[in-house]
């Protein structure tokens, strides 16, 4: 297996897996209360999903460019 779509798939599990730390920051009950009064995330629930769909994205792009070499 090419060293990139090994990069790709922990690249994209780490990204999925700050996602779902993204997500389950923003159900708890004061990110909850914060957003309602500032209308925006926590600085950490924010990087969280930020870094996350980041980290997704660029597996996927390495994925899909090691299948093609």
């Amino acid at each position: 297996m090419p060293m990139g779509r090994v990069l790709g798939v922990i690249a994209l599990v780490a990204g999925a897996i700050l996602l779902g730390f993204g997500l389950n920051a923003s159900d708890a009950p004061m990110e909850q209360l914060q957003e309602t009064f500032t209308g925006s995330y926590s600085d950490r629930t924010m990087w969280y999903l930020i870094g996350g769909a980041a980290a997704a994205c660029g597996g996927l792009v390495l994925l899909l460019l090691g299948r093609k070499a």
